[in-house]
């Protein structure tokens, strides 16, 4: 089973989804109308072995707004992006116990 946090509305989600229609049975979560919990992140920074802000969009407005900085705790901005899901880098592909953040896409190919 493989599992896409897509955007439609991204270029690389959508290659990434492009790339990864043929290898099997894929559920699509769009994650901004199904944000993932704090313990989803969770477990996805892990598999991904990376901080928290490595799978951040620190450019976007929210992220000042909410007063987050890049060296905030790994806890600090896990929640923000459990409460504000256009935080999270996207698109991120788990399969086979592994997570892949697809930029660029190719990046998934390695997990399926």
């Amino acid at each position: 089973m493989i599992t896409i946090w897509h955007n439609p509305r991204c270029s690389k989600s959508r290659q990434t989804l492009a790339l990864i229609e043929d290898k099997g049975d894929i559920t699509i979560r769009k994650y901004l109308e199904d944000a993932p919990s704090v313990e989803e992140i969770t477990a996805v920074r892990d598999l991904l072995g990376v901080k928290a802000i490595e799978i951040m969009r620190p450019r976007e407005a929210e992220f000042q707004e909410m007063g987050l900085s890049r060296t905030d705790e790994d806890d600090t901005l896990i929640a923000a992006m459990a409460q504000c899901p256009k935080l999270i880098e996207r698109p991120i592909v788990l399969a086979n116990g592994k997570a892949a953040l697809g930029r660029p896409p190719e990046n998934v190919l390695d997990i399926l």
